[in-house]
């Protein structure tokens, strides 16, 4: 083994994952605050974190809790869930690409972006439950279809 080889963490170790989570949060925020025009400085006003570990943050030298997560996503205006998703605290949502295009939304409140996501899941369900009855009804009807048809 070379002195190089010695000197390279193990590929996929607990910190290498850690660290590109943080990595991966920082840039999410640096993204989403650079799509707002808001300055660094200007978010760490209304999010009521330092300038410099803002900085931190999205540089991924940091990796934020729950709670200064949610100050930046209202600083941003964005869903708080987003942020947890993106820092691996939260499961990706269902619902797909709808889903994915409601909560890019930034026409759209908060409040708005649940409701609409609620309505869809819940006729996601209604329909998922439908299925196995409508499957049975299809299958009566081909059974008749065929007794009619050798009669």
């Amino acid at each position: 083994m070379s002195d190089i080889d010695r000197d390279q963490p193990a590929s996929g170790g607990p910190m290498e994952k850690v660290a590109d989570i943080a990595s991966d949060i920082g840039e999410y925020i640096r993204q989403q605050r650079s799509n707002a025009k808001i300055s660094l400085r200007q978010l760490s006003k209304l999010a009521g974190v330092s300038n410099p570990y803002l900085s931190q943050i999205e540089r991924g030298v940091r990796k934020p809790s729950a709670e200064i997560l949610q100050q930046i996503a209202k600083g941003l205006r964005i869903s708080a869930e987003a942020l947890y998703v993106q820092a691996g605290i939260l499961d990706l949502p269902m619902g797909g690409p709808v889903g994915d295009a409601i909560r890019a939304d930034t026409e759209l409140t908060e409040r708005q972006k649940q409701v609409l996501l609620d309505v869809y899941e819940s006729f996601r369900r209604e329909n998922a439950a439908a299925k196995p009855e409508q499957a049975a009804k299809a299958k009566t009807e081909d059974q008749v279809t065929e007794t009619k048809e050798s009669a």
